[in-house]
């Protein structure tokens, strides 16, 4: 089974790919200068930024032939040489490493790099939820080399999303109650929501997006024993019984399970995961539990990538970039007062 392909004309990014060093196991671009949220139109989609990820197998090697051909893409840091950028990215943050405002092609576009085993323990244990929660949603894939152990992760990070999901919803929801829920996993606890982004976001990426998140996920929801899923009405019912809970917890991605254990474990007892997991899923809160879970390991990561943003992008970049947020949301928030 692969990760369904989101089809469009790509012919852009595949030309602003090109231009970067070509040993890349997984390229994929994302976000609101690609895919329209509610709100927004085609012009205004033409002028935010491009956001892409690229994972490698070698960041110091990528990097090397990357400074050579995109030597302005990077902050200061490329002084240090392609060995301390490597060394930034993969021991900091979130194990990515961003150049942003980079003019190319006649747009403005924001790249992260990945080392490929990185991304795929984040992909199957959810260390930070950065990049994986990314491909929580609709993107578009534009490299994928054929690793079977990537595209295995790829598939069970979209099944971890749709089971922690479950948890957090009540027995009967609709399709868009469902993907609203995916489509937040990501943004749960991330302080940029408070400060830098519409409060409205991840509504409006569903609402603009619906058809990409039922081919993303309709297969698994069609296959998953769990859950009735009436299609044709875009309803689904869900086991929400202890026993059905505990299985759906002992899906979770291991991180999350060790998060919830830490939230609910007192100091001292140390008791196993699978122990306290079995507690859980017989509390009436058992969601509530999840996502604090979630947004614990989402707080994290948020925060030490933001600060390592700093640090990749430089001050100039930083400033520039956080401005143009703001400002973005303030036009937004004055449209819908209007």
């Amino acid at each position: 089974m692969s990760v369904p392909a989101i089809q469009s004309s790509s012919v852009l990014f595949r030309r602003i790919l090109s231009q970067f060093p070509q040993d890349i196991s997984l390229a994929f671009t994302y976000g609101s200068g690609v895919f329209r949220q509610t709100g927004t139109t085609q012009g205004q989609m033409g002028n935010n930024m491009i956001d892409f990820v690229i994972a490698v197998d070698d960041p110091p090697t990528w990097h090397t032939m990357n400074l050579m051909q995109n030597r302005k893409h990077y902050s200061f840091l490329r002084f240090l040489g392609p060995k301390q950028v490597s060394n930034v990215q993969m021991n900091y943050g979130a194990g990515v490493y961003y150049n942003t405002l980079v003019p190319c092609d006649g747009r403005v576009i924001k790249y992260g790099v990945i080392s490929t085993d990185t991304l795929i323990e984040d992909l199957l244990h959810w260390n930070t939820l950065y990049v994986s929660g990314r491909l929580h949603k609709p993107v578009k894939i534009l490299v994928q080399n054929e690793n079977g152990k990537l595209q295995a992760a790829l598939i069970s990070n979209l099944k971890s999303a749709v089971t922690a999901a479950f948890l957090m919803l009540p027995e009967s929801f609709s399709e868009e109650d469902l993907f609203v829920q995916i489509a937040g996993l990501s943004y749960a606890g991330d302080f940029r929501m408070v400060i830098g982004e519409d409060k409205s976001k991840v509504l409006n990426i569903v609402k603009a997006n619906l058809p990409h998140f039922q081919k993303l996920y309709s297969s698994f929801l069609q296959d998953c024993p769990q859950v009735v899923y009436k299609q044709h009405q875009g309803k689904l019912e869900i086991d929400k019984s202890p026993e059905g809970q505990f299985v759906q917890l002992m899906g979770l991605p291991r991180t999350l399970q060790q998060q919830i254990t830490r939230l609910v474990d007192p100091p001292g007892k140390n008791r196993d995961v699978e122990e306290m997991l079995l507690q859980v899923a017989q509390d009436p809160d058992c969601g509530l539990v999840v996502q604090q879970g979630i947004s614990a390991i989402v707080k994290s990561s948020s925060i030490t990538q933001s600060a390592k943003g700093i640090l990749t992008a430089g001050l100039l970049k930083t400033v520039s970039y956080s401005v143009k947020k703001l400002l973005k949301m303030w036009k937004g928030s004055r449209r819908k007062s209007h």
